[in-house]
C-alpha cells in the first residue's frame, strides 16, 4: 500500500534540512575562502593603512612598518 503521507512529508522535510544544509555549508566555505587572504591587486600598503584603521596595530608598529616599506 506504500508509506502514506507521513512517508511522503518525512521525506520532504528530510530533502529540505539536506539541502538547507549544503547551502550553509556552501555559504561558510565562500565566506572563509574570501577571509583566507588579501584580495588580489591589494598592496602592501593598503594591507597596512586597513590593518591600523581596524586597531590590529598602534601608530608606533605603524609608522615603523611604512618606513620599512619606503626603503
Amino acid at each position: 500500500m506504500g508509506p502514506g503521507w507521513l512517508g511522503w512529508l518525512f521525506t520532504a522535510i528530510t530533502t529540505i534540512v539536506f539541502l538547507g544544509g549544503l547551502v550553509t555549508l556552501g555559504v561558510i566555505v565562500v565566506r572563509q575562502l574570501r577571509r583566507a587572504g588579501p584580495a588580489k591587486g591589494e598592496s602592501t600598503e593598503e594591507i597596512l593603512v586597513v590593518r591600523f584603521a581596524r586597531g590590529e596595530i598602534d601608530e608606533e608598529e605603524y609608522r615603523r612598518r611604512w618606513d620599512a616599506l619606503r626603503q
